[in-house]
């Protein structure tokens, strides 16, 4: 059994940062790319950045030069430092990784953690 679990977020002020975490735990061979996504409501879940096992990053667009994905993989968690946070940022962020538990990943997702920027 493998489990992602998501931390960090929560209402913060325009203009104002927030670190996010995603320790996956269980039965674990290997991890391969891990991200994070966000869904607003009425809106489709969409990319917001990725991180392969060697590091190799992607960002949405929206959030580039704003926010960095790292990873530590001695402790299986990816990370999401968002800074200068926008309204437009206010969403369910979710955390996924392919996972190896036998031979192939799977992919895995964590249960979301709500992020509201507002005054």
């Amino acid at each position: 059994q493998v489990q992602l679990v998501e931390s960090g977020g929560g209402l913060v002020q325009p203009g104002g940062s927030l670190r996010l975490s995603c320790a996956a735990s269980g039965s674990i061979v290997s991890i391969n790319a891990m991200g994070w996504y966000r869904q607003a409501p009425g809106k489709e879940r969409e990319l917001v950045a990725s991180i392969t096992s060697d590091s190799v990053t992607r960002y949405a667009d929206s959030v580039k030069g704003r926010f960095t994905i790292s990873r530590d993989n001695a402790k299986n968690t990816v990370y999401l430092q968002m800074n200068s946070l926008k309204p437009e940022d206010t969403s369910v962020y979710y955390c996924n990784a392919a996972i190896v538990i036998i031979i192939s990943p799977r992919l895995y997702w964590g249960q979301g953690t709500q992020v509201t920027v507002s005054s």
